[in-house]
């Protein structure tokens, strides 16, 4: 038997996406607060306001557990409201127990997104235990406030009293949001928070299926008194989903102590608190925040079909430019309708790809959690700092730097920053300092993650991985900056005991393969006593790339443009020297650099021997360069990315330098390089 009632399944995604935007909200509120040591009377709204909505819209889906849960923690909320000075009385408490409500509601949302109508709830019950024992410490002996909130629920119907209501407002939902007895529902379960007085025109929306049709055609009449201000309801109303329009009009209430105000002027006054139409004086539908209403929500993976198929078009588009039958032909029309197909297919992706750019700064929020939380169980005192959250990449490469963020954090919080007593021994502020920065490069998205800890110690890394087996050459031999990456190698640790947060030997390298997964790469600096940056490099997009097309023996290889350096002939061969091992090197401008000859590294029959015959392109992998030699160069072209297949994962291609591949304009197929994994197995 499912869970869910079958009536509300068509709601699931609605409600797991908008539970999910006001949990982010609530763990940004209770952030700022806890590091003010106060609340605010706006932020206390905003908490009960979104317990209030979640509450509802878990009971309009029969999620007992998530209803319940929600519920307790706006009681607590709601005594706040009225008596805020009563916060030092739970203060020590209360932030934990709303980031422990608020990390399992996430959990439930993510059963229910795995589970679907399978979804199993676990027992809220003891942490609605100790909301209830917060509430009661707060209400004292009684709750004078309960009484008086069960007193305003049971307020007459605005039809039947007349005298309690001060606004009605007309609200039309969107022509295709479907369901509409349901979306008033919620919007009155968002408008409960924020309104002394509610009811609404039809009565109790929910009840009935069949008022939808009558809702979508003549709209759905709220009466409310707002608790604070009228400002509040229409903030509350523009924020919510699916809302396409609304008209307001000020009903004074009609007793005596308000007729001496009900002069034909002061009616004229009133009147013109509702929106006016420029030239009748008459109210008109007034449209919620156009930033707001202009957005709607889309499943992603629509989204990715849409690149798919732009990238279709942008191929076909390719191979009709470089069909061979038009060769030497004189097409003059013909060449000038490509060129305008040509501009519509660049105006079409660079739309589409704007649809999946996101903000960073959703996912920069979520590390302030780690941040708090590490703080408290380790007794390290520390800040996070976040720098240019506003930048925009992918979607699908904001998803996947969530984990690197993480485990950068947790080294940076476990490893970097020293506990307050040590840090003062040492001259540094108490309070310690992690930043997180983004900023767009060239193309390219420059992530930083800094801390102003101990840094690292090169000599005890190598030490640590000596006698771990990890290094490849003489201890002697490495820089610092080489021991410093040794962090990132797989089952490496420095801590001595298994700990919550470290000693496994897993997570760096976690780091190191979910950035190049994504076709970035990352570097590491530190300064011994002054603290770590580990900077990270990702693209805008996986989807299209800028590449260089270059030719070895007849197969073609795409090499991304954002990892090549220079590309340059050799001329003289007395540049090329070779190591005791038998690998070749080239001198340029007195430094080194190791050569990776395509042909042989790919064993491709045909390709050129003679160095001098080929072309040389210098490429680089953080600190690392090398040149690859390959015969030609073909062309500077914009390809679309095609994954491997899966049956070729056993290959572990990735490793050996080619990260996909893409079809070319006349049909055939360009294999594209990873020139990361290329240095990297030198």
């Amino acid at each position: 038997m499912s869970y869910i009632d079958p009536g509300m399944r068509d709601m699931l995604d609605t409600f797991v996406h908008e539970t999910e935007t006001m949990l982010e909200e609530l763990d940004e509120i209770l952030l700022e607060s806890e590091r003010a040591r106060s609340i605010s009377a706006d932020n206390i709204g905003g908490i009960f306001r979104i317990t209030h909505t979640i509450k509802g819209s878990a009971a309009m889906m029969g999620i007992d557990g998530i209803s319940n849960l929600s519920h307790a923690v706006e009681d607590v909320f709601y005594i706040l409201r009225n008596a805020p000075s009563k916060l030092d009385l739970v203060f020590d408490t209360i932030f934990d127990l709303v980031f422990q409500t608020s990390d399992f509601l996430k959990r439930e949302l993510e059963k229910l997104q795995v589970q679907g109508n399978d979804y199993i709830p676990d027992d809220p019950s003891g942490l609605i235990k100790k909301l209830h024992l917060q509430a009661a410490i707060l209400s004292g002996e009684s709750a004078p406030q309960e009484s008086e909130k069960a007193a305003a629920e049971k307020e007459p119907d605005c039809g039947e009293a007349g005298q309690s209501c001060r606004y009605k407002i007309h609200i039309f939902f969107n022509d295709d949001s479907q369901m509409e007895n349901l979306r008033a529902f919620m919007l009155l379960s968002q408008l409960e928070g924020c309104c002394d007085y509610l009811g609404s025109d039809p009565e109790h929306p929910e009840a009935d299926s069949s008022l939808s049709e009558e809702i979508a055609k003549n709209g759905f009449i709220i009466y409310c008194t707002p608790a604070s201000s009228i400002d509040e309801v229409k903030q509350t109303i523009e924020n919510s989903l699916n809302v396409k329009s609304y008209e307001i009009v000020d009903l004074l209430p009609d007793n005596p102590d308000d007729k001496s105000l009900r002069s034909e002027e002061q009616a004229d006054a009133t009147s013109s608190k509702a929106t006016q139409s420029p030239g009748t004086g008459g109210p008109i539908k007034a449209p919620a925040r156009g930033a707001k209403q202009s957005l709607i929500s889309v499943n992603q993976a629509k989204l990715d079909q849409l690149m798919d198929l732009v990238g279709e078009i942008v191929t076909a588009e390719s191979m009709v430019g470089s069909n061979p039958d038009l060769r030497g032909l004189k097409l003059d029309n013909f060449t000038k309708s490509f060129r305008e197909l040509r501009k519509l297919t660049n105006e079409l992706q660079d739309i589409v790809m704007a649809m999946r750019m996101v903000p960073l700064q959703t996912t920069f929020h979520k590390m302030d959690r780690i941040v708090r939380d590490m703080s408290k169980k380790l007794g390290k005192k520390t800040e996070l700092v976040t720098e240019g959250g506003d930048t925009e990449v992918d979607k699908t490469i904001n998803d996947a730097m969530v984990d690197p963020f993480m485990h950068m954090i947790r080294n940076s919080m476990d490893h970097g920053i020293e506990p307050p007593e040590e840090r003062l021994a040492h001259g540094k502020p108490e309070l310690g300092r992690i930043t997180l920065s983004a900023r767009n490069v060239g193309g390219e998205i420059l992530i930083e993650v800094a801390d102003d800890g101990c840094g690292l110690d090169a000599e005890k890394l190598l030490e640590k991985a000596e006698r771990n087996g990890l290094l490849t050459k003489p201890a002697s031999a490495y820089t610092d900056r080489e021991a410093y990456n040794l962090i990132l190698a797989p089952g490496f640790s420095t801590n001595a005991e298994v700990t919550e947060f470290s000693g496994r030997g897993v997570g760096m390298d976690v780091v190191r393969k979910n950035v190049e997964q994504i076709g970035g790469t990352i570097s590491i600096n530190s300064v011994k006593g002054q603290g770590t940056t580990f900077t990270i490099k990702i693209p805008l997009t996986l989807a299209i790339v800028n590449g260089m097309n270059i030719s070895v023996g007849g197969t073609v290889f795409t090499l991304p443009i954002a990892s090549i350096n220079q590309s340059f002939k050799v001329n003289d061969p007395g540049q090329i020297i070779r190591n005791t091992n038998g690998t070749e090197m080239i001198i340029i401008r007195g430094e080194c650099y190791p050569i990776v000859r395509l042909n042989r590294y790919f064993g491709i029959d045909g390709g050129i021997e003679d160095i001098t015959d080929g072309i040389m392109i210098q490429v680089n992998n953080n600190d690392s360069k090398a040149c690859i030699f390959a015969d030609e160069l073909i062309g500077e072209f914009q390809v679309v990315v095609k994954p491997f297949p899966s049956f070729f994962s056993k290959y572990d291609l990735k490793k050996r330098g080619l990260s996909g591949c893409s079809i070319l304009g006349d049909g055939s197929i360009s294999l594209i390089l990873d020139s990361n994994n290329l240095i990297c197995d030198l």
